[in-house]
């Protein structure tokens, strides 16, 4: 077996992008979407007449729906080549707004429930914010999975598990890159500070029976990858899912249940004042969550300047 094949006998593998054409070629189980991938895949030329089209159908609704007509519009595509569930994330310029990340994530789900896709088979993605985590809180409660993102710490990891989210993506390689800028060490698998991130949020929540799945998410090379075996699922970029594929490089499980229930761990905690202090005095997770909400808030304007032009 190829290396991916392999890594697919371990993890659920996830396809980290919005376009559907690379997903067919790696038969992933589910997908995973952001603002930032979504405005990639409308700009390619393949693409446009289903952006353009959905634009126009909805040209009289407010700029905010009709970004969520396109994020469903792209998510139906991917469902039709995925057995699994696709990942759709609200508005990151909501990252610390409770009450309209809620009312986004209903309008999502009822945009695909429109299009009789069920809600099993979709995940709101939301930041991994203190206002985020109490979002999905009540999202979940009303039978609609999140996934919640940026997240780079176990504090925001231990809220999620006591908000009952459906699954959590803590991010590698934005780590690393901190890390790296930071030591100017190129680490490898043995003392990668985004693996080892990870390996802790994985740990914790398999020691203490915590249901929320993990998906590490955001890697920069294959070495990342293989050194989180064995987690519930990963999401891959499609240049990464290829070199894998390319690839007969053994992999063996690097995460188990039970080297994690052997683990010395104590619970956390959690209060709001605590996650705040928790998240503010880790320098890396502070800054790499601020900086990924710009980014995405970035992309969304950019999105919404195309959704204007298309819809003239």
């Amino acid at each position: 077996m190829n290396t991916l094949e392999q890594l697919k006998s371990l993890t659920t593998v996830v396809a980290d992008t919005g376009d559907f054409q690379a997903i067919a070629q790696f038969l992933p189980q589910d997908a995973t979407t952001n603002p930032s991938l979504i405005l990639k895949a409308v700009q390619k030329t393949e693409y446009q007449p289903l952006f353009e089209s959905t634009v126009k159908a909805h040209a009289s609704e407010s700029i905010a729906d009709i970004m969520d007509h396109v994020l469903v519009a792209f998510g139906c595509e991917i469902l039709k080549i995925i057995p699994g569930r696709v990942s759709s994330e609200v508005d990151a310029r909501l990252s610390f707004d409770t009450e309209a990340s809620i009312a986004r994530g209903r309008s999502v789900i009822a945009l695909y429930e429109a299009q009789g896709i069920s809600r099993d088979r979709i995940l709101i993605k939301v930041a991994s914010t203190w206002e985020g985590i109490q979002a999905a809180k009540v999202l979940e409660a009303e039978g609609i999975h999140t996934n919640l993102t940026l997240m780079f710490n176990l504090a925001q990891a231990v809220a999620c598990a006591d908000a009952g989210i459906t699954l959590i993506s803590p991010f590698v390689g934005r780590i690393y890159d901190w890390f790296k800028k930071q030591t100017g060490i190129d680490y490898d698998m043995s003392n990668d500070p985004g693996v080892s991130s990870v390996t802790t949020i994985y740990n914790y929540y398999k020691k203490f029976g915590i249901k929320t799945q993990v998906m590490g998410a955001s890697f920069r090379n294959v070495g990342q990858i293989i050194g989180l075996a064995g987690c519930d699922l990963l999401t891959i970029s499609p240049d990464l899912l290829a070199s894998m594929q390319a690839s007969n490089d053994d992999v063996k499980p690097a995460l188990t249940e039970a080297a994690a229930l052997a683990q010395d761990i104590q619970p956390l905690v959690l209060t709001e004042a605590k996650f705040r202090l928790l998240l503010n005095n880790d320098a890396m997770a502070c800054e790499k969550l601020s900086e990924g909400i710009r980014a995405f808030c970035v992309d969304t304007e950019k999105l919404v300047t195309l959704i204007e032009q298309a819809r003239k």
